[in-house]
This record gives C-alpha cells, structure tokens and sequence, in this order.
C-alpha cells in the first residue's frame, strides 16, 4: 500500500472515531439530560406521594370527626327519647279538658271536676273522683274570648284516668248546655308531634 492510500485510510478512521466520539458525547447529553428528569420525576413523586399521605392523614382526621359526631348524635336522640319518655310517664295520670267556658269551674277546680265529669261522660265512680291538681293552662282570657283555656287535671287513681279516656276515646266529644267538651291524654310536646305525623298519614294509608 502506498504512502498516500495509507494517509487516505487513516483520515478516514479518524472521521470515523471523531463522528463515533461525538455520537457518544450525543448520548452522554442525552443520559445526564435523562438523568435529571428522572431526579425531577422522583422528587415530583416523592411531593405527590407527600400530599397524598397529607391527605390520607386529613380524611382520616375528618372520618373520626364525623364518627365522634354520629356518635353524639346518637346518644342525643337517645337522651331525647328517654326524656320524652320519662316526661309523658311523669303525665300519665293527667287528663285534658277542652271547651269548659271560663268561669264555669267557680272558685274550687277540682270540685267542679268532682261533680261535673261523672255526669257528663255518664259513667259513675267507685271510690269517687279525687284529684292531685287541677287548673286552666296559660293566662287568663278576656270574657269575650271565644276559646276558653284548656283545664289539666291530675287524678289520684291511674285506673280512673284510663276509664275517662276510654269513654272519651268511645264516645266523645260531650256536651254541657250548648258547648263541645274534649277530653284528651295529657302528652309531652314530642309524643304530640309524632301523634299529629301519624294521624295526617292515615287518611293516605287508607
């Protein structure tokens, strides 16, 4: 081989190693380049991975917070119906009376009561009526009012009680001259709510 075919293929292995070499710098950009991105990647996920762990910690919190809640709302219900229980035991020996003008009773409620509800109701009582308590609900009344207060009485004899009721339950509304006499049990505001829901929904039941 001449000298100058010699010089010919050595330049052209020394393009070949400089192009080579430069591919090579090419791919050393390339992977340091690829090397950071996988650095940002990993501290991205790593940030991700610390708010989805925040998060988790935060629904956490929230879900105790709203177990704490369920909680005490269950034993407010619970409390509120032990309450109304013992309220409408406190009442069950009391009995309503609707529709008594005012000043009917005199001066002594519960003799009036004595004498008046065995005849109007038409059921007599052995041992006689007595009664605990008697009076009008709420402040008095001009004389023209035209709806006299309810009377709550409280009777000594709980069998008493519930053989008024049953008589009212079978055959009232009753009468005095002119004017419509109600008897009704004598319940807790709740207990009459619940009545007054029940008792709307039975027409649409029927």
């Amino acid at each position: 081989m001449s000298d100058k075919d010699q010089s010919t293929t050595m330049y052209r292995i020394l393009q070949e190693i400089t192009t080579v070499s430069r591919r090579i710098e090419g791919m050393d950009d390339s992977i340091t380049s690829l090397t950071l991105e996988t650095k940002s990647m990993r501290s991205d996920i790593a940030g991700f991975q610390s708010r989805v762990t925040g998060l988790e910690q935060r629904i956490g919190s929230l879900e105790t917070q709203i177990n704490t809640s369920q909680e005490r709302e269950q034993d407010f219900i619970y409390l509120r119906s032990k309450l109304t229980d013992m309220e409408d035991r406190s009442r069950r020996d009391n009995i309503r009376v609707l529709g008594i003008p005012e000043k009917e009773e005199g001066s002594d409620m519960q003799a009036f009561l004595t004498s008046t509800l065995p005849k109007m109701i038409s059921l007599d009582f052995d041992p006689p009526l007595e009664f605990q308590r008697a009076h009008r609900m709420g402040p008095k009344r001009s004389d023209n009012s035209s709806r006299p207060r309810p009377i709550i009485a409280c009777l000594l004899r709980h069998n008493q009680t519930r053989q008024i009721l049953q008589v009212a339950r079978n055959h009232g509304p009753f009468r005095i001259d002119q004017h419509e006499i109600r008897i009704t049990a004598d319940y807790s505001k709740k207990t009459n709510e619940r009545r007054k829901a029940f008792l709307a929904l039975r027409p649409t039941a029927s």
